[in-house]
């Protein structure tokens, strides 16, 4: 084996040395996006040991999508730079991972649905986050046409109206048991105020992408990348000052001073008129929240989406399951769409 580099580099120079001589007779596009840590830029010599090495996807027309299949299953080397260019991994048999299919295709299939001809609004609430963190991140190595760059364009953030949709369920989420470490901690519960309070620095670390219109990967990477958003690390400092926390005054110190980062981060925006970011008492209790319900009725105010406007403040797939087994199949989670489409009835 070479030493290691990124894998978007060496698919870089894969694609030049190899792959382009090979489809010379063919328009096309060529890119490394779709699964793999090296897409988000995550590889290290680690990923080494599992589904990492030369990799692409091909886009041709689709009359030409055989006879380029055949050109490059035939012409492609044993090695490329040291690196097996045939390999396999958990139920993936050896074989090359050079991809040529077409445009419609390939997207259908990651994202359970072609977003060549646009997306409803009830299409981007079934599609998983790290799906279009997969097909909008990476690298693209040539584009004929710029087709691939039209498609990732229209994926790279929500529309207007679902995003805020998106964000006011968000909220909600904060909103619904921002109370509950103070009612837990007053009740002797220290384990489970620790809990709920780590379930928020999830929640508020969720929402620091929505408002740097950023699409959140799956857990593993999730921390890592949220460490790359702007400004994230005075917010990651209170985050982990509250769940270090083993006393109530300190915990509830330590989210004060997060609520406040977000909530003005959500007021720069402007997504929705300005909402006081001062922390105040939960209703009579004497428990220090955001009562985050305020920023949720300053995001619907403006939604006027009839479909978004029916539907209860469930969220996208993203914020309604916690699966790995559905939201890393699309066409799993496309199932929800019966729950999104009765309005929720």
């Amino acid at each position: 084996m070479s030493s290691f580099i990124p894998a978007l580099e060496l698919n870089a120079v894969f694609y030049q040395d190899v792959v382009a001589p090979l489809l010379s007779r063919w328009s096309h596009s060529a890119a490394r996006i779709g699964a793999g840590s090296e897409v988000l830029g995550f590889d290290s010599p680690r990923s080494t040991d599992h589904g990492w090495g030369p990799q692409l996807v091909v886009f041709v027309a689709e009359e030409n999508v055989a006879e380029a299949g055949r050109v490059v299953d035939v012409g492609l080397p044993e090695t490329f730079r040291g690196w097996p260019v045939r390999y396999g991994w958990d139920d993936t048999p050896v074989g090359h991972h050079v991809t040529v299919t077409t445009m419609a295709d390939w997207f259908s299939e990651q994202l359970g649905v072609d977003p060549s001809a646009g997306l409803s609004a009830v299409d981007w609430l079934v599609v998983p986050q790290q799906k279009l963190v997969e097909v909008t991140s990476g690298a693209v190595y040539r584009d004929d046409g710029g087709m691939l760059a039209h498609v990732q364009g229209s994926l790279e953030w929500y529309p207007e109206q679902v995003g805020l949709w998106i964000l006011a369920c968000q909220w909600r989420r904060i909103a619904q048991e921002e109370a509950f470490v103070g009612r837990t901690a007053e009740a002797g519960d220290s384990l489970g105020s620790t809990l709920v309070s780590s379930r928020l620095a999830r929640e508020l670390m969720r929402l620091w992408f929505l408002l740097n219109r950023s699409y959140w990967p799956y857990m593993k990477w999730f921390g890592s990348a949220f460490a790359r958003l702007p400004g994230s690390r005075p917010l990651a400092d209170a985050l982990e000052a509250a769940i270090a926390a083993d006393d109530m005054a300190s915990r509830e110190e330590a989210l004060a001073a997060a609520y406040r980062l977000v909530a003005d981060r959500h007021n720069d925006t402007g997504l929705s008129d300005p909402v006081d970011p001062a922390v105040r008492t939960f209703h009579e209790r004497p428990y220090r929240v955001l009562m985050a319900d305020r920023f949720v009725d300053a995001c619907l105010a403006r939604v006027d989406d009839p479909v978004l406007r029916q539907l209860p403040l469930v969220g996208s797939v993203d914020q309604l399951a916690d699966s790995t087994d559905l939201l890393s199949y699309p066409d799993r989670a496309r199932r929800l769409l019966a729950l999104y489409q009765s309005g929720g009835d």
